[in-house]
């Protein structure tokens, strides 16, 4: 990875008040655009914002100080909870229990070995009963005979952690979900802890587990605090984990694997409803969401956002590579327009 001076992002003006009653709410800039046979047939709107090396806000789009809910970008907070609780993970144990993994086999593999390592089976999973998070792994999964099951759906490393951190301390397993558990109290005085915010709303996440708000700036924050953590701490345990391991993190075919592979020191974890987190090695950071939740966007923003961070890799042309076919070829692409 090489850095220049970064570029700024430009400024994109708010809409104004409506002219009598309450004030019109800005409307999101355009982050990226859906370019077909040359025509802009879509665009994605939503929010950005980049911190610089010393945390402060260097640039940003949209209303980044509003709560959003991080989705799976809130996994190394809730790895990092499970270690608080006394729990000994480390190496690809620790990156899956922050993962979103892929269903590949060695993903699957692993988690039915903790499962048993913890004196735990697939039925104390609270996961929903899904199939394969990667296309290709589905498909397979499919062909073979199987179904949907709780050890398939890409957050089962998750599950697995948080159950094993409650058997150990005796908790109670049945609702180690419930937001009143001692587990998820822990997670959420870790969010607090790393963010620096306070959290305005809980939901319930897609795998069941409780969801906690973030500010974008807050998501950012969370993650710089992780990469810059001091050695031993459990923060650092768990971006130690998923930087050296980031295949378990997600996938071969996933672009937080690519990316974590081809910058040494990066962070990066992306979550459902479109948002992405990602921390560089030097404690820049960055943080973003399409309000729509198109994932396809993620890449072409993620890539125009590190290339005016001063990032240069080949991984960056990767990323942004979202072609749209037609008739089985390329006839136009979804390309980031900031």
């Amino acid at each position: 990875m090489t850095s220049s001076s970064p570029t700024p992002i430009p400024e994109q003006a708010p809409a104004p008040e409506a002219s009598a009653g309450a004030p019109v709410p800005p409307v999101p800039p355009v982050l990226a655009e859906v370019v077909r046979s040359g025509f802009v047939e879509g665009r994605h709107r939503g929010s950005l914002v980049v911190l610089a090396a010393d945390g402060s806000v260097e640039s940003a789009l949209g209303d980044v100080a509003a709560p959003v809910f991080p989705r799976s970008t809130n996994k190394p907070m809730q790895a990092a909870a499970v270690l608080r609780a006394g729990l000994e993970l480390s190496g690809e144990r620790l990156a899956l229990a922050a993962a979103s993994h892929s269903g590949e086999s060695f993903h699957l593999d692993l988690v039915r070995t903790m499962l048993a390592e913890h004196g735990l089976t697939p039925d104390h999973l609270q996961t929903p009963p899904d199939l394969p998070l990667d296309p290709e792994e589905a498909e397979s999964y499919l062909a073979s005979g199987r179904v949907r099951d709780r050890l398939a759906m890409n957050c089962s490393g998750k599950h697995t952690a948080m159950l094993a951190a409650a058997a150990r301390n005796g908790w109670p397993l049945a609702s180690y979900l419930d937001q009143d558990h001692p587990l998820q109290q822990l997670v959420a005085e870790g969010v607090r802890a790393a963010s620096g915010e306070e959290v305005a709303h809980v939901g319930t996440d897609g795998c069941g587990a409780p969801l906690l708000s973030l500010s974008l700036t807050g998501l950012a924050r969370a993650f710089r605090h992780f990469v810059l953590a001091d050695p031993g701490t459990p923060e650092r345990r768990v971006a130690d984990a998923m930087r050296a391991h980031p295949e378990y993190v997600a996938g071969t075919r996933r672009p937080d694997t690519w990316l974590m592979q081809a910058l040494p020191g990066t962070l990066s974890k992306m979550g459902a409803e479109a948002v992405q987190a990602v921390a560089l090695p030097d404690g820049r950071a960055l943080a973003f969401k399409i309000d729509d939740g198109a994932t396809r966007t993620l890449g072409p923003i993620l890539a125009r956002l590190l290339r005016r961070m001063g990032v240069d890799s080949p991984v960056l042309a990767r990323l942004e590579d979202a072609p749209l076919l037609g008739g089985g070829v390329r006839v136009g692409e979804i390309r980031a327009a900031f």
